[in-house]
């Protein structure tokens, strides 16, 4: 990715369509909040999603497998349901890549048998599996997500990783394989949850292990089958999942031929389409609506917006960005720092969140053996973000107008405005929200509500928007899973860095 020339224009335009993706997220809560939500509510989205234009150097075939992607999803959605209730909408971004592997199996008959040999190789790794998913159960690795767009500790990419450097199948097959179960998504399944199931339904460790391994197989297998499968386990009642696939497949099919005929890589078209639906019926949600219902926690949800837009769109922004990537890790960094200046005005340091939820995880675990196998994973999501903010708030580059001028923190050149926090009328009066000579936890109490639901702090729409950008810019380069070390938050208490596989990730 560090051959990709990054020319001004692209960077503008990158940063512009993120924005626009955000904003229209944030515009439509605003008007909705505490209202019932429906489907259409999220059209806006769409709209801004159909405003992403092709850029110089960039493949059209990317661009189409994002835009289409959310078009088709909206409206097979909108044809089959009026809304979506809460406990069913977490799972709307699990319902492409199933499908799309499917069509890339019909495609290309030497892929499925790759998979074919990658399945066989599941059950062969019946230590490894049994071990990872007990550990997982167990609560080892303290907070982890196991769904995890890396390699951490406790993540299904973390093992589908180990299992793949024993099969002998062409490398970008492997990489294809990886890059399904990370930011692809390929159904709602996390490594551990049929073992936990079956450990808490009375069978042996022994059986559980061959019920995980069997749950394993079959979402490589079969995907579509394995998604419909687990959404009549979950009890999903808002609308009929395997049409919505069958609909959705028939519509992507042309879409993904066209990237395999561009020659995009494999790990690329699992991946793109994917990660950008959720905002549809899932950001834009009923759960949103209730839970933006108090001010506080949409307030905190739109200045942070804010910050990230005045700090991108300052005259010159994009001439300090040399790489795409930089223009990712600038947006995903402005939210970080702004999500973590607002726990500091309530005195809460970074670190003081993270020492709270890892303690709060080791109980989560002992009082409830049967949580749900994702329980913990957007907690963990918030903690990295937030400690990163923090770290850099208040790193050695932050500079003070004189020894007690405001915090100006500086990512990639750019200074971070953190003007509409300071400025926001809500934000600066906690008092109106509380007993009002005891307002000192009430900003931090919505922050621990968005702890369970940051997809709009750290952000997806954001994040979404730009890694279909630098794709676009190198088809045949696989972004996912990110081969980077996170720093993972939970490891400041929780030493389980020689359990991760960035480092040897294929």
């Amino acid at each position: 990715m560090s051959k990709v020339v990054l020319t001004e224009d692209i960077a503008k335009k990158m940063i512009r369509e993120a924005i626009a993706a955000q904003n229209a997220d944030i515009s439509v809560i605003k008007e909705k909040r505490g209202t019932e939500f429906k489907i259409t509510d999220a059209e806006p989205y769409v709209n801004a999603v159909k405003g992403m234009t092709v850029g110089e150097g960039q493949a059209k075939s990317v661009i189409d497998l994002h835009v289409q992607s959310v078009i088709a999803h909206y409206e097979v959605m909108k044809g089959l349901a009026d809304t979506v209730r809460p406990e069913d909408d977490p799972f709307v971004e699990h319902y492409q890549t199933p499908g799309i592997l499917e069509i890339l199996y019909d495609e290309d008959p030497s892929f499925r048998t790759s998979m074919e040999k990658f399945i066989e190789a599941i059950g062969k790794h019946e230590a490894l599996i049994g071990k990872e998913s007990m550990m997982r159960y167990g609560g080892t690795y303290g907070p982890t997500c196991v769904v995890d767009f890396a390699f951490v500790p406790g993540s299904t990419s973390n093992v589908v990783n180990r299992i793949l450097k024993t099969v002998d199948i062409d490398k970008d097959h492997k990489k294809a394989i990886l890059a399904s179960k990370s930011w692809g998504m390929d159904t709602s399944y996390g490594i551990g949850a049929a073992f936990q199931a079956s450990v808490n339904a009375g069978k042996t460790l022994a059986e559980a292990v061959k019920d995980e391994i069997e749950t394993l197989k079959l979402v490589y297998d079969d995907p579509v089958a394995a998604q419909a499968k687990l959404m009549d386990e979950i009890k999903h009642i808002s609308f009929d999942v395997g049409e919505y696939m069958k609909q959705y497949k028939e519509r992507m099919k042309p879409y993904i031929k066209a990237a395999i005929d561009d020659g995009v890589h494999y790990g690329n078209i699992v991946v793109v389409p994917a990660y950008c639906v959720g905002d549809v019926a899932h950001h834009i949600s009923q759960s949103m609506f209730n839970m933006c219902k108090d001010d506080m926690t949409f307030a905190i949800l739109e200045a942070v917006s804010q910050v990230m837009e005045k700090s991108l769109t300052k005259p010159g922004v994009e001439k300090v960005f040399k790489t795409p990537f930089q223009v990712l890790n600038a947006a995903t960094t402005i939210t970080a720092i702004a999500s973590a200046y607002i726990l500091e005005l309530d005195a809460f340091t970074g670190h003081m969140v993270v020492d709270l939820l890892t303690k709060r995880y080791s109980n989560f675990v002992l009082q409830y053996p049967d949580r749900g196998p994702a329980a913990e994973l957007h907690n963990v999501d918030f903690m990295d973000m937030i400690l990163e903010g923090w770290e850099k708030l208040f790193d050695v580059e932050r500079h003070l107008d004189g020894k007690t001028g405001p915090i100006k923190p500086v990512v990639y050149g750019v200074e971070v405005d953190l003007s509409p926090i300071d400025e926001h009328d809500v934000i600066q009066n906690p008092q109106r929200y509380t007993y009002p000579a005891c307002a000192i936890t009430v900003r931090f109490s919505s922050m621990m509500r968005l702890a369970d639901f940051p997809c709009l702090l750290t952000s997806e729409p954001v994040t979404a928007t730009l890694m279909t950008n630098i794709v676009a810019l190198n088809k045949e380069t696989v972004t996912a899973p990110a081969r980077v070390c996170k720093n993972c938050a939970s490891n400041r208490f929780i030493n389980k860095v020689k359990y991760c596989q960035w480092a040897e990730a294929i």
